[in-house]
């Protein structure tokens, strides 16, 4: 073998290093230490009750200090940070070290949801032509024009259900229905909906850091198979432009400039990564919280116009993504505390949800609560998520369909939370339903 073929194979064990292997290290041995967001980190990915740590970091100050980076849990903070343009994604910050090389050396070529030229990973000028593009296909006027054909797909996936035995909820309907609705929206033909399910699925923890080398291999494996089959079907759609979101967005010009064949396959592949994994989290985490709220979920059938609502709520009490990170472009101010050009701040936006400054007892699940909808469920500022209306649409239909149809839906204790630190939500949710 010659060398370059040597390095080629070397380099996915580099991308595991730098990414997972290393960050797994320092933060296991700064939790040891006491460092907060050390200990935020560990107690993420066994699904225990974070509120107590949220609480610990903001009684540190708005910006906690840590070993390498910052933390923050206080609302206004993590509202300044995202919105401020002192500050930017961490992988769109150019870095000359020698570490910084190896990441441009090693990275590989397969579309990544938060990698360039993801809408995630990049900045002004190019997330301005990229979004400005994107929005036009994701307005709430073309989103409400699903809501209808959601509600079919929600109500098919129902009849499937059997009340005899139990059922795991997350596997045949968490997933199932945004992950039918993203499909649709792709122009994904019926026949692939199982491969979509199967790649969002196996890539869905490309969005998490810590990984295993398994499971690092895994995702990889399936970003490359997504790669493949995306590049095919958005020639398909050159060819044969179809009535779906993803054929508006091939034809989408700006000044003339659409988007490339790369950039197309990165705002694909983020709908599907980002919208349908966090939109699985967000159905089970509330469909969780109602069944432990009996009083809450008797509320809303005396008043179903609370529904939408219930949905905020359910975002900022158990929010489908726990953090975000930003690096500060120049030395800034944040909050009252000064911080050098290169510092990282870990926005924790499970944390910000329950400020009290904000939030009047913000640990109780309240679906009445008047300021519901000022989470940070969705970030804030140029980031702020594409599929926010989205997300809501299928939340508020998948929950109400779902207790409408199963009024006696039991969850059984053998329910299990992820075990991925950024995405919060239930990896298997059994069920007997009546």
């Amino acid at each position: 073998m010659t060398l370059n073929g040597v390095l080629d194979r070397a380099k996915p064990a580099v991308r595991w290093g730098l990414a997972h292997a290393l960050p797994r290290t320092l933060m296991r041995r700064e939790a040891r230490r006491g460092d907060l967001q050390g200990r935020l980190v560990a107690a993420a990915t066994n699904g225990h009750d974070l509120s107590g740590l949220f609480d610990e970091i903001r009684a540190a100050g708005p910006l906690a200090p840590g070993r390498y980076t910052w933390t923050t849990t206080t609302h206004a903070a993590v509202r300044e940070l995202l919105s401020s343009n002192d500050f930017r994604t961490r992988s769109s910050m150019p870095d000359a070290s020698r570490l910084g090389r190896l990441v441009t050396w090693s990275a590989s070529d397969h579309v990544h949801p938060v990698r360039p030229p993801s809408l995630l990973a990049v900045e002004p000028p190019d997330h301005t032509r990229y979004r400005k593009l994107v929005t036009r296909v994701f307005t709430a006027r073309a989103v409400e024009q699903l809501r209808e054909r959601t509600q079919q797909i929600a109500n098919q996936l129902l009849d499937e259900l059997t009340p005899r035995g139990p059922v795991d909820l997350v596997k045949s309907y968490c997933g199932l229905l945004p992950v039918t609705v993203i499909s649709e929206i792709l122009g994904v033909p019926p026949q692939d909906h199982g491969r979509v399910l199967s790649f969002g699925a196996a890539a869905a923890p490309s969005l998490d850091f810590g990984l295993g080398w398994r499971a690092f291999r895994s995702v990889e494996t399936a970003l490359a198979q997504f790669d493949a089959w995306l590049g095919d079907h958005l020639e398909y759609l050159r060819r044969h432009p179809g009535d779906n979101l993803l054929s508006q967005l091939v034809a989408a010009r700006d000044n003339g400039v659409g988007l490339t064949g790369t950039e197309l396959k990165a705002t694909a592949g983020l709908v599907l990564a980002a919208g349908f994994e966090t939109t699985v989290n967000l159905l089970g985490n509330g469909i969780a919280l109602l069944t432990r709220h009996p009083d809450q979920l008797a509320l809303l059938r005396e008043r179903p116009e609370l529904w939408s609502n219930a949905v905020e709520e359910v975002l900022r009490h158990d929010p489908p993504v726990l953090l975000t990170g930003r690096t500060a472009v120049r030395d800034t101010e944040v909050a009252g505390v000064t911080l050098p050009r290169g510092a990282i701040v870990t926005t924790v936006l499970a944390g910000a949800n329950r400020d009290p400054a904000v939030f009047t007892d913000p640990a109780a699940f309240d679906i009445t609560r008047a300021n519901a909808r000022d989470h940070v469920s969705f970030g804030a500022g140029r980031h702020h998520c594409l599929g926010a209306s989205l997300a809501r649409m299928e939340g508020e239909i998948g929950l109400r369909t779902i207790f409408e149809r199963f009024p006696g839906l039991r969850l059984l204790p053998e329910s299990s939370r992820r075990p991925t630190r950024i995405l919060r939500g239930y990896e298997h949710l059994p069920a007997t339903l009546t």
